[in-house]
């Protein structure tokens, strides 16, 4: 059975799609190598971000660590969570590249998500 294709019905939930998912914020995700998330919310902090959540995490990116003279090794890593206004997001993401990056001990990596809606915190 084909479905009819009913231009009408189809603008309209187009149209309340893109209203409900303009984003009120973003969520910023910072993976960086184990001990390095106070210089993730230390530049943040300084960008403008109140807090954030870290989370315990292991690689499993990169093979040359995976074993080291017969140990299996599993490179340790954290992740920041922060949701910031976003307005703010490109100067706080910019601030923690240049603080905990890939060029920095830290290697962090961070990219940010739009958040549609939330509670527990101050707006």
């Amino acid at each position: 059975m084909k479905a009819k294709n009913n231009k009408k019905t189809t603008k309209k939930v187009v149209k309340k799609v893109e209203k409900k998912t303009k984003p009120l914020a973003d969520v910023i995700f910072c993976i960086v190598n184990r001990g390095f998330t106070d210089l993730v919310m230390v530049a943040a902090r300084k960008a403008g971000v109140t807090g954030g959540t870290v989370l315990h995490a292991r690689g499993t990116g990169s093979t040359k660590f995976k074993n080291f003279y017969g140990i299996s090794v599993t490179p340790e890593k954290e992740i920041v969570m922060m949701i910031v206004a976003s307005d703010l997001t490109e100067k706080v993401m910019l601030a923690i590249n240049e603080a905990a990056g890939l060029d920095t001990p830290g290697q962090g990596i961070a990219f940010a998500l739009p958040v549609t809606d939330y509670v527990g915190t101050r707006r």
